[in-house]
């Protein structure tokens, strides 16, 4: 078990940057500060610093962070420039995959059930890898099509290629990222890991120096599935800490309602976007396949969520329709709201007009809205009932779509279990600083009840902070072939008795391994290892079941510390009947 200690969690948002300091299940301190997107650290250095203040210096500290700083990076197409050496085996076109980067293809197979059809040609890869030197590449990425049920060709090209190039180690390889099959999304998995990476040691290293003094145990990166991994693997996995700002809004709610096990959305405004993720009776609904991130799509595991541009400070636009004015809002940022000194109107300065927000002026905020409501002949107070009526009309239609999508595809929770046909939510639940203003009249669209949760603009740290560390393995069993894969932990062996071998001692092995793992990178087994994926296929020889394959993934799941609200109740609306949706 865990010693007591106190937990930092900081989120980086990309307006601004909260932290809190938890103790035991209360938050005892709460910062901000605002977050430069050039310098992600600077904002948490403020706010870190305001919140350790608070702590009283008789036990060890642990930061628990939610970054931008890889998902940025993607999007911003800042990574590193990547060489990708591949092992397609026969009859695999990367033109048609839609990959947007170039891969290169090696002789060598390894087929479907981890047989070594031919070898790979070392002396390629070495030339590749030499030529994409001299071209600038600075990081690499290996990947075999079924690496997941032999690594022996991945790792084979890794040990001798970084002999020769050390300057590309740590290599990533595709099987270390995932157990799971689909050739397109390993290699996007791989190219996009071995982008970033060294942007992610960076990082590391300025958070640690970020600490540098203080009592600081452990560090922890929250992850794009709602769980958390140590610093030191977010440097070899830094893919895995994609999106982590939509799980720190899920966790957080997680950690602060009142209604744990209700179906709710969870929308979690901020100055720039707005993210919608899902719960089924508790449980936060998965990604099926994995996330995707700028056109990529991924074998992480994330939970889903969705990011509009819909926020307190975006822009307004005005359309005549039918000879009336109509406004909408978003996707693009305006900037800072009048009332802080900004230029252009925002829902911000909106709600600040009709007295809903005591930031800043309201005279400020009074005469933006004139002024963009003169060329219409409106009143600054029609105006910005007009604005705010429109961003919540936005923020409806968009949960409705959110729906509309999960209903129209496998959608499961975070213990993989195919979600309930009736998933639509009887609650919303906001966090975010602007969630009082938009969350109620939101929800009164839908028809259901509403909950602003307690702490709601420190929400998403109160998330980071109340995240656990995960891990998860997947096991595959041929005894056919006699063969054990555990891909995630390099290992391979051969089966001692394959024809005892069953699905019974398939889940114990995999758990066994999952403890194994789990202890390796850090993560305390203590919570409970479950089996979150499985599946069995006969091997079938003319009349005769002649083997067994088994896929199993165990995996210590995340889980969420629940903390209190002693100082701030939250707020929540009426009871609705979801008939009513």
């Amino acid at each position: 078990m865990r010693n007591r200690c106190d937990i930092v969690g900081i989120d980086v948002g990309g307006t601004n940057t909260d932290a809190v300091l938890v103790r035991d299940e209360d938050v005892i301190a709460a910062a901000k500060a605002p977050t430069n997107p050039d310098n992600l650290l600077e904002g948490a250095q403020i706010a870190y610093r305001q919140v350790v203040e608070a702590h009283d210096g008789t036990s060890p500290i642990e930061l628990h962070l939610s970054t931008t700083l890889s998902t940025n990076a993607i999007i911003e197409g800042q990574g590193d420039p990547t060489v990708v050496l591949a092992t397609p085996g026969p009859g695999m076109s990367f033109d048609d995959m839609g990959l947007g980067f170039p891969v290169h293809a090696l002789s060598g197979y390894i087929d479907h059930r981890g047989r070594e059809v031919a070898p790979v040609d070392v002396s390629a890869a070495m030339s590749t890898l030499k030529a994409a030197c001299d071209d600038g590449a600075k990081a690499l990425a290996i990947v075999g099509k079924f690496s997941h049920r032999n690594p022996a060709h991945e790792l084979q090209i890794e040990q001798e290629v970084i002999a020769e190039f050390p300057q590309y180690s740590p290599a990533t390889l595709g099987h270390r990222l995932s157990g799971r099959p689909n050739f397109p999304r390993r290699l996007a998995t791989a190219y996009l890991n071995a982008s970033i990476a060294r942007q992610q040691s960076l990082f590391a290293e300025m958070v640690q120096n970020l600490i540098t003094g203080d009592e600081v145990e452990r560090v922890f990166i929250l992850k794009a599935d709602g769980g958390t991994m140590r610093l030191k693997e977010s440097m070899i996995r830094p893919i895995e800490t994609i999106l982590s700002g939509p799980a720190a809004s899920t966790m957080g709610a997680k950690a602060l309602t009142r209604h744990p096990g209700a179906n709710a959305v969870i929308v979690d405004i901020g100055g720039t976007t707005t993210d919608i993720s899902v719960q089924v009776a508790g449980e936060p609904i998965y990604d099926r396949y994995g996330a995707e991130i700028s056109g990529h799509k991924t074998l992480v595991p994330a939970l889903f969520s969705r990011s509009i541009g819909l926020g307190g400070d975006s822009s307004i636009h005005v359309r005549l329709v039918n000879g009336a004015p109509t406004f909408y809002v978003g996707p693009r940022r305006a900037g800072v709201p009048v009332v802080r000194g900004g230029s252009k109107p925002t829902p911000t300065d909106a709600a600040v007009a009709e007295g809903l927000s005591s930031l800043g002026s309201r005279e400020l905020a009074t005469r933006a809205m004139a002024q963009l409501g003169a060329p219409y002949g409106m009143d600054a107070s029609s105006v910005a009932k007009a604005v705010l009526d429109a961003f919540t009309r936005q923020l409806a239609d968009e949960i409705e779509a959110v729906y509309a999508h999960l209903e129209s595809i496998p959608a499961y929770t975070v213990s993989e279990i195919l979600a309930p046909p009736d998933i639509r939510p009887a609650m919303l639940i906001g966090l975010g600083a602007p969630a009082p203003v938009f969350i109620p009249p939101a929800a009164d669209r839908l028809g259901i009840s509403w909950e602003i949760l307690p702490y709601y603009e420190e929400a998403n740290a109160v998330g980071a902070a109340a995240s656990q560390p995960t891990a998860a393995i997947t096991l595959h069993a041929d005894t056919m072939l006699g063969v054990l894969t555990v891909p995630e932990a390099d290992h391979v062996e051969r089966i001692k008795r394959p024809i005892t071998f069953d699905i019974k001692q398939a889940r114990s092995e995999a758990i066994a391994w999952a403890c194994r793992f789990a202890e390796e990178i850090g993560v305390e087994a203590s919570q409970g290892v479950s089996i979150v994926e499985e599946e069995s296929f006969n091997v079938v020889r003319g009349f005769y079941t002649a083997g067994h394959i088994y896929s199993i993934k165990a995996q210590v799941r995340p889980q969420v510390r629940r903390i209190k609200a002693a100082e701030t109740s939250g707020v929540e609306g009426p009871d609705q009947s979801k008939e009513d949706v």
